[in-house]
């Protein structure tokens, strides 16, 4: 039985709903702040695909560690783009919840790999 990637699982969905979320705040005529949004939210999910194939614990934890860098610069554009009123409550607390769990599921990721790395 193949065990299901629940972090691989959580950032792809995120991705696709920060390409919603991008598409949205384009309608607003909202151009920098949203592409930074686009580049840092769907940078999760790649860096996690990347870590599948990583060539040792170091260099998972690497990957890793740089997919929790880009959602937490992605929680950084959600607070702008909220406080700048380019997204509503609801469009922002949606998302910014599932990146606080994916965060959280990432650091925890990273820290039980480095207490088995050694």
């Amino acid at each position: 039985m193949v065990r299901d990637n629940v972090i691989k699982n959580k950032t792809f969905e995120f991705a696709k709903e920060i390409v919603y979320l991008y598409k949205v705040l384009v309608s607003k005529n909202e151009f920098v702040l949203s592409k930074q949004l686009l580049r840092a939210g769907t940078s999760i999910g790649a860096n996690v695909r990347e870590s599948e194939h990583a060539q040792s614990k170091a260099d998972f934890i690497h990957k890793l560690s740089i997919s929790l860098k880009e959602a937490n610069e992605t929680d950084y554009w959600l607070d702008l783009l909220f406080e700048t009123n380019y997204l509503t409550n609801d469009e922002f607390q949606n998302v910014k919840d599932k990146n606080i769990e994916i965060l959280r599921i990432l650091t925890s990721i990273i820290n039980t790999s480095k207490i088995n790395n050694f």
